[in-house]
């Protein structure tokens, strides 16, 4: 039974809708009109929100049992074994997504033009910084990127940057390696990547008319829902991602379908998704390496299962209420 619950958790994921992890902004043409909150907390999405709940509570008797199979340990010992280039994957695979950006005019995501002459300018000596292997070029890197991000954000707006807010993760890391604060750099990617993933998921329910207009004209298949009900189901999948990687549950495994995921994508919305999305499957890929050795997620501060339950329960409650209200008031 065991077996057949985390197979059918993982079926579930793979079966996630192709533009789950799209930032629908950059597939559609359609003026975002904002959803009313009455129908935002519709029937389907508070009973989706109890049962998401409830599994993801589940989840946290379930999965420490799998640590004990004797396959799960061998791969896990087998990608321990890379976690040493994980901050040269980092490092480098942040330079080649900006390359990739420079080279097709953007910054950070294809919506932002990169027009500015001062910005071409820092953005390749950031790149130039990135590719020099010594600790303090890496760190001038990151202040350069950092400025960028800001220089962004301020023609954006902040709510809007949120959106890409596991650059500012990124940029963290790079500035702490070979400091005696390294070891806080990736939890904060953690914390940075998966916080991004929810700020998006909640556009498709505040802003659903954007969704349905990319299932319609871009061929997503709805595997049989109504395209209204598969928006929000799409975006329960997005937004239950990024809080597995906030409490730290599954993020091998999350890492290794989340990257299938956005493999597929690339089939439906070609090169623009790939500038877009570069970097997040660098991100991954440091994420299916690492798992969670160095970080010791918040569901790990309560010590028996039965408050482990209620805590992961009570919690998702609360984020989910808190990004879709904050997001509705601001965004």
């Amino acid at each position: 039974m065991k077996k057949l619950f985390q197979l059918l958790l993982i079926i579930g994921l793979v079966m996630t809708p192709f533009f789950t992890s799209a930032h629908v902004k950059w597939f559609t043409n359609v003026t975002p009109q904002k959803e009313t909150i009455e129908n935002i907390l519709s029937p389907l999405f508070m009973g989706l929100s109890l049962a998401a709940a409830i599994v993801l509570a589940l989840l946290t008797l379930v999965i420490p049992k799998t640590t004990d199979w004797a396959k799960i340990k061998k791969l896990d010992d087998w990608l321990s074994g890379f976690r040493k280039y994980s901050r040269y994957i980092l490092k480098y695979g942040t330079a080649v997504a900006l390359m990739i950006q420079v080279a097709n005019g953007t910054l950070f995501a294809p919506e932002f033009q990169l027009s500015n002459t001062l910005a071409i300018i820092l953005t390749w000596a950031a790149i130039g910084f990135l590719l020099i292997p010594h600790h303090i070029s890496t760190k001038i890197a990151a202040v350069i990127l950092l400025g960028l991000f800001v220089y962004v954000a301020l023609y954006n707006g902040i709510f809007h940057m949120l959106d890409y807010g596991y650059y500012v993760a990124i940029i963290g890391v790079l500035l702490v390696g070979s400091t005696k604060f390294e070891k806080a750099g990736f939890p904060f990617l953690y914390l940075g990547t998966g916080l991004s993933l929810c700020w998006v998921a909640v556009e498709k329910w505040v802003y659903p008319s954007m969704s349905l207009d990319i299932v319609a004209n871009h061929g997503v298949p709805t595997f049989g829902f109504a395209p209204a009900a598969f928006v929000v189901m799409a975006a329960f999948i997005e937004f239950i991602v990024g809080y597995l990687l906030v409490v730290g549950i599954l993020n091998r495994v999350i890492g290794f379908v989340v990257t299938i995921i956005f493999i597929t994508t690339t089939m439906l919305f070609g090169m623009t998704e790939v500038i877009g999305h570069f970097m997040i499957h660098i991100v991954l890929i440091i994420f299916i390496i690492e798992g969670v050795s160095f970080y010791n997620p918040p569901i790990k501060l309560h010590k028996t299962k039965t408050d482990q339950f209620v805590f992961v329960f009570l919690n998702f409650i609360f984020v989910l209420a808190t990004f879709i209200l904050i997001y509705y008031r601001f965004a």
